[in-house]
């Protein structure tokens, strides 16, 4: 008998059997073995394509991506549905992203794509099927409604999920979240699944291998810039202010009395100007780095910020502590922060929420 995940959500055949689980298959090893471990588990387990919106001029494999996730329910002898999502994401993903980065902020299309499709579209739709669960390949526990981040640290997925709420994580399960990837592969092979061997994802899923600044350039009229420095003199020259994240050091051409060693990064930019500003000199920078920020679109999992915080706010990042003051938070050190980015709050191991930076 091959080793089923620990959730607590996950529990034995006799109370499973006749559950059903509607089941995101991705056409990816990880919500295969999601899949494989639910019905071994005893669940009424049905595989969901879902498919989403897709730019007519960037190359298009999610035909691919479905035939895989088909093979995969055949091989477990599960039903398969199609998901047609186009519409919500194109609205709720795609055109978030484009307007954020208009704006001069920067978006994370990952958080969105699950607050408004898997644990949006898909929940509400799989709900009005009569599926008690949806089931994903996140690495991630659900802990009897409490998120926390997944066994494998080099994996955990929290920080995307930090949108969802109690109410719907009493209708998600998370198989893997208490396995580690090499478990997944192994378990992969010993159901003998079809995508075993399959290389995982990378990016943005609408993108693929496309840049962001190629994407976007369809949508936003964009004009090379000026590099300043903090005295306003040009320096170097810029493809478009809004490709820019503060803190980001590539992508700009430094052009005058700068020795190629040296490392300058972004300290501020202004999109009505279309100008970025640059720095090398670390207490420069430092001194641009803000310690407290606005917050917009805060959600509580679990808590509410008034015990001790820490926080990330970039994906694997290290955390440290905050302080959450209603729509306002405060760094306990200066922290490389934009506008719109997310911010991720934790206790332990226990994903309290989340916010959108301002």
């Amino acid at each position: 008998m091959l080793r089923p995940s620990m959730n607590k959500q996950l529990i034995s055949k006799s109370t499973s059997k006749g559950k059903r689980v509607f089941v995101g298959l991705s056409g990816g090893v990880d919500s295969a073995v999601s899949a494989a471990l639910l019905k071994e588990q005893g669940y009424d387990v049905t595989g969901v394509f879902i498919k989403v919106w897709h730019p007519d001029f960037l190359p298009c494999t999610w035909r691919e991506e479905r035939r895989d996730a088909m093979r995969v329910a055949a091989r477990l002898n599960i039903p398969f549905l199609f998901f047609d999502f186009e519409e919500e994401y194109k609205k709720g993903v795609a055109d978030y992203m484009i307007k954020e980065y208009a704006l001069g902020r920067t978006p994370n299309p990952d958080v969105m794509c699950n607050r408004e499709i898997k644990f949006g579209a898909f929940l509400k739709k799989a709900r009005e099927m009569g599926a008690d669960f949806i089931a994903t390949g996140h690495y991630a526990r659900n802990d009897s409604n409490v998120l926390k981040e997944g066994k494998d640290t080099n994996k955990d997925q929290s920080y995307f999920l930090w949108t969802l709420t109690p109410e719907d994580l009493s209708h998600v399960l998370f198989p893997i979240g208490n396995l580690e990837k090499p478990e997944v592969r192994a378990l992969a092979e010993k159901f003998n699944l079809p995508v075993a061997e399959k290389k995982d994802s990378q990016g943005i899923c609408f993108l693929g291998k496309v840049g962001i600044e190629e994407f976007l350039s369809h949508f936003i009229t964009v004009v090379p810039g000026n590099v300043l420095d903090l005295k306003g003199n040009v320096v170097g020259t810029h493809h478009g202010a809004i490709y820019y994240t503060l803190g980001e050091r590539h992508g700009f051409e430094i052009t005058k009395n700068a020795p190629d060693s040296k490392a300058f990064y972004v300290i501020a930019k202004d999109i009505t100007n279309n100008t970025i500003t640059v720095s090398d000199n670390p207490a420069e920078i430092t001194s641009h780095l803000p310690t407290k920020m606005k917050l917009q679109s805060v959600n509580w999992i679990s808590n509410s910020g008034k015990s001790p915080v820490t926080a990330r706010i970039r994906y694997h990042q290290e955390k440290f502590p905050v302080k959450v003051d209603v729509n306002q938070i405060v760094f306990s050190t200066p922290q490389t922060a934009a506008p719109g980015q997310s911010i991720v709050f934790y206790a332990g191991d226990v994903c309290l929420g989340g916010g959108i930076l301002v």
